[in-house]
């Protein structure tokens, strides 16, 4: 099993930047495609963002399509969440998760083999 850990979230202003990370253990990740979720309070789970695990396709939510990239570095074992023209709308708790060799666009939904703590996004307007 992959263990994920989220890091990088913050306050930043409205139309600031933000870089989030995940940190995968225990298993190979190049195998896993990972994706990126967030949830605001009384809000169901919103899809952000997927990369595939070969690297070949990545998929955007359309709230963030433009704004937002996700990238892989597999020699650090980590995915990113660059968030770039931050909305107080993005407020939410940010998740990674992780599901063995899927390709971007089939991570909007579950099930997921692993997923992380969360990390805390707030954008202040």
């Amino acid at each position: 099993q992959v263990q994920l850990a989220e890091s990088g979230g913050g306050l930043v202003q409205a139309g600031g930047s933000l870089r989030l990370s995940c940190a995968a253990s225990g298993r190979t990740f190049s195998n896993y495609a990972m994706a990126w979720f967030r949830q605001a309070p009384g809000k169901e789970r919103e899809f952000v963002a997927a990369v595939s695990w070969n690297i070949v396709s990545t998929y955007y939510a359309d709230s963030v399509k433009g704004r937002f990239t996700i990238s892989r570095d597999n020699a650090k074992n980590t995915v990113y969440l660059q968030m770039n023209s931050l909305k107080p709308e993005d407020t939410a708790v940010y998740y990674c998760a992780a599901r063995y060799r899927s390709t971007a666009q089939r991570m909007g939904t579950g099930p997921y083999d692993a997923r992380g703590q969360g990390t805390q996004v707030t954008v202040s307007s």
